[in-house]
């Protein structure tokens, strides 16, 4: 029984040692680094709360330049809105991390070096007393067994009260050192978990305000959020008063622009509104081989005699001749070249060029009208042109006209095509 009692007392003086020991060699250790990864922690989260202040920074920036803008004021108010708010989110997490160094790493770094002379004195101590019952209940064990082997083949009686003084003596130290080894375990364990209590008590607490912190953020961006992503919404739409803005430059401006003062001064280009120049004082040149063009009869009749100089006038068959030219100006084909120079009353033509008669009476042999190609007008001689009539287009719409009206409106140019039936003599076609 001593035996057993001696080894249960090992055992738990053993865990008892082992306790302080990882107390010492593992648990405040652990704590040091602990502390050092803390700090390393503050300086990361520090890094980037200035970050992200620099971050919302320029986006307010950019808020207050889009705030000027007419399209853009209300988004920029956004932006600015955003980065206070962030802002604000920021400076609670700083406070946040205020309290985590004030009330764990500081507190860490204090206490650990306490308790590390606290628990190497504690361990010391425990040793020492140990050491001191162990001895002590040696002794007793010694003396008891010197005194037993004296007795032995001699009276009994003389050496009883002795040894049964020895036996009381080694049972209170037996019990003594049971109860010391028992208390000094507990002692132990108690010593350990409440250094971890104190640990987890601290990140507890820490847990508490990060999920503080957290609420406070969620409550400061839910509040503005969904108005935040409404201005977003549609990028399409614009202000009122931008609205307004442009519809008023849209609206046409009412009355009309003054004329020039100068408005009779003589440009070529001209409408029919403009007063045309004065004809040009010397009569027109007859061109050498007007003689050539009026030997063919069909355009002698329309022409007048070259009785005043030589000046071809334009018959009036020429302007009611065809049903075509009622209530149209009456247009010549140009035979010869003519180049008016430096004269700005004049109209330079090339031959074969449709000109419009503005004025269809000859003027000394000038007629005045408007060339088609360049809508330039001026004088120009009348034996230099032939009146000329546009070809009759009949009324029946040929197969090319009707399958260029086709393609033109983009239909399908098969839809008229009607397949004949096949025929095939190849024997090996299915019989249907």
């Amino acid at each position: 029984m001593t035996a057993n009692m001696s080894l249960d007392h090992d055992d738990v003086n053993k865990l008892t040692e082992s306790t302080y020991k990882n107390v010492m060699e593992q648990f405040n250790p652990g704590l040091r680094n602990l502390v050092n990864l803390g700090k390393n922690y503050e300086k990361s989260v520090a890094a980037m709360t200035l970050a992200g202040k620099a971050y919302f920074d320029a986006v307010s920036k950019i808020g207050e330049t889009a705030s000027v803008s007419p399209v853009s004021r209300e988004l920029g108010v956004v932006l600015m809105e955003i980065s206070e708010v962030h802002r604000k989110v920021h400076l609670e997490l700083e406070e946040n991390f205020k309290r985590f160094h004030k009330e764990i790493i500081a507190e860490l770094e204090r206490k650990t070096e306490m308790d590390v002379k606290y628990m190497t004195a504690t361990f010391k101590r425990y040793q020492t007393e140990h050491k001191l019952k162990q001895d002590s209940l040696e002794r007793s064990q010694t003396d008891l067994k010197k005194l037993r082997r004296k007795s032995q083949g001699k009276q009994v009686t003389k050496y009883e009260i002795k040894e049964n003084e020895y036996m009381k003596t080694i049972s209170s130290r037996q019990s003594d050192m049971q109860k010391f080894i028992a208390d000094g375990c507990r002692e132990a364990l108690l010593e350990e978990k409440r250094r971890f209590c104190f640990l987890v008590d601290k990140h507890c607490m820490f847990s508490y305000h990060v999920t503080a912190f957290h609420e406070k953020a969620k409550e400061l961006l839910a509040v503005k959020l969904p108005s935040w992503q409404d201005k977003c919404s549609d990028a399409t739409k614009v202000p009122d008063t931008v609205m307004t803005m442009i519809k008023g430059l849209r609206t046409p401006v009412s009355g009309s622009p003054e004329a020039s003062p100068r408005v009779e001064r003589y440009n070529r280009n001209n409408g029919d509104s403009m007063v045309p120049p004065p004809a040009p004082q010397l009569k027109a040149q007859i061109s050498p081989l007007v003689n050539m063009f009026n030997q063919d009869a069909s355009i002698t009749s329309t022409y007048g005699s070259m009785e005043d100089g030589g000046s071809l006038s334009l018959s009036r068959s020429v302007s009611i001749g065809s049903g075509l030219n009622v209530g149209r100006k009456q247009r010549v084909r140009t035979i010869f070249p003519h180049t008016a120079g430096n004269n700005n009353t004049l109209l330079s033509f090339d031959d074969g060029d449709i000109i419009m008669l503005l004025i269809q009476e000859d003027k000394d042999g000038w007629l005045y009208g408007e060339l088609e190609n360049t809508r330039q007008r001026g004088w120009f001689p009348s034996s230099y042109c032939r009146p000329y009539n546009e070809p009759l287009i009949p009324n029946r719409i040929s197969p090319i006209t009707m399958c260029f009206e086709i393609f033109s409106r983009g239909g399908n140019p098969f839809a008229t095509v009607k397949l004949r039936p096949t025929v095939t003599n190849d024997r090996s076609a299915p019989i249907v």
